[in-house]
């Protein structure tokens, strides 16, 4: 999930299977330290494929980084005093 912004909105979904089979997917969930949901949205988000926002938002950021964007470039540094100082504009 993408940690900068989201508007995935949680969705219930019934699935039918048998007692037998949900019995031992809860032992082995248990087993492992995590739920029978948690493995099942696990698994229906690797089958989705990607998200096609999250990957954008990754190769944006990836590249900005990779052309040294971001507070402190060329060893130039700003105080806060000085972003505001008025007489620095004239």
């Amino acid at each position: 999930m993408d940690p900068w912004y989201t508007d995935d909105i949680m969705a219930n979904l019934t699935v039918t299977v048998t007692a037998d089979v949900l019995r031992r997917a809860r032992l082995r969930a248990l087993e492992r330290g995590t739920s029978v949901n948690s493995l099942v949205a696990d698994y229906l988000q690797r089958y989705a494929g990607p998200d096609p926002a999250g990957e954008a938002l990754s190769a944006f950021l990836d590249l900005a980084a990779e052309a040294g964007s971001g507070s402190g470039v060329g060893g130039r540094t700003w105080t806060r005093d000085e972003l505001y100082d008025r007489n620095m504009l004239r």
